[in-house]
């Protein structure tokens, strides 16, 4: 997985399907969403972030901010395109891919309304290798951190 800058082989939106929102608060805390440990669902009873399948005729961004308000009630201003995911079946083959967008929310995780899974809840990147997550999630969490310790790291005075 690589930064979508445009110039990396990730497949083109109309090839892309999924969405999913990755939100930072100002701690640098992650916000995560418990699925539902269910069978037939998208990696069931693992943490992972807010997103969704996009409908006919709707463009990745309106996808995201539909999922967005749907499953925690929110609106998240700002949303930039992050990075391009790739989602693994559990034989190991590429299941599809998934188009991240990142956001800034400082919210109440658990005042937000769920609509679908268990519960949402902020975790550190030092948290995230414990948790059970879907490993695509994983990677963008890993991804984002790694890019935002060298960005500090750059401007911290010689």
């Amino acid at each position: 997985m690589s930064r979508n800058d445009g110039q990396d082989e990730t497949p083109g939106d109309e090839r892309v399907k999924g969405t999913a929102a990755l939100l930072v608060n100002a701690r640098g805390e992650y916000l995560l969403h418990l699925r539902d440990d269910v069978p037939g669902i998208c990696d069931p009873g693992t943490w992972s972030l807010i997103g969704g399948n996009r409908k006919a005729g709707e463009s990745p961004e309106e996808t995201i901010r539909r999922e967005l308000m749907e499953e925690a009630g929110l609106s998240i201003p700002g949303l930039q395109r992050f990075t391009v995911a790739r989602s693994l079946g559990p034989d190991g083959t590429t299941k599809g891919h998934i188009n991240v967008f990142r956001g800034r929310w400082d919210g109440d995780a658990a005042a937000l309304p769920v609509t679908e899974g268990i519960m949402f809840h902020w975790f550190a990147a030092a948290v995230v290798p414990r948790l059970r997550m879907s490993p695509w999630a994983r990677s963008v969490i890993e991804l984002d951190s790694g890019v935002t310790r060298r960005r500090f790291a750059s401007q911290e005075p010689s």
